[in-house]
């Protein structure tokens, strides 16, 4: 008997037990979150500055860096080709946040399937406490310790309340 099941194995020119990329597409981010020491509902989150580049940065074009700027958000971005995603966390330190260091948990591993081409996001989410502060950083108009306790889903960008969800800190106790 031959399986009716499509597996998620991916291969250009197809063959045995190969799918089609979903035809939403498929994205593989990754996502830092990082508490302040002792302070765990409070986590370091940015307003993106438009004139970074961002398509370079975390792979947002223009217009969705704008159309996401007022926004708190997540260190975060998608994998290069052949990057690992345990690599794509340091790179998001680096350059993102300017940390040569800093100890991460993980990964969280989270997929969903949405909208009516079945895009498919699968999220590597990285975790760690940093003491103190964290320098500004320009890639960011605004990068700080946001206490989740005080904002609301509406001030989050990108559905990053999601992501935040997974590691259980959204909805804030």
């Amino acid at each position: 008997m031959v399986t009716q099941r499509e597996f998620a194995r991916f291969k250009r020119n197809g063959g045995p037990m190969t799918s089609e990329a979903p035809a939403g597409g498929l994205c593989l981010s990754c996502f830092v979150i990082i508490s302040k020491k002792g302070r765990p509902s409070q986590v370091l989150m940015g307003k993106l500055n438009v004139e970074a580049n961002w398509d370079h940065l975390g792979a947002l074009d223009a217009e969705r860096a704008s159309k996401f700027s007022g926004g708190w958000m997540l260190p975060s971005s998608h994998l290069m080709l052949q990057e690992t995603p345990g690599l794509a966390a340091e790179r998001i330190l680096a350059e993102q946040l300017g940390l040569t260091y800093q100890k991460l948990e993980g990964p969280v591993v989270f997929s969903e399937v949405y909208g009516a081409n079945n895009h498919w996001d699968v999220s590597f989410i990285y975790t760690g406490e940093l003491e103190g502060e964290v320098a500004p950083h320009p890639a960011w108009k605004e990068l700080r310790f946001v206490d989740l306790g005080r904002i609301g889903q509406e001030d989050i960008a990108r559905s990053h309340e999601d992501i935040l969800a997974q590691v259980g800190k959204w909805p804030p106790p």
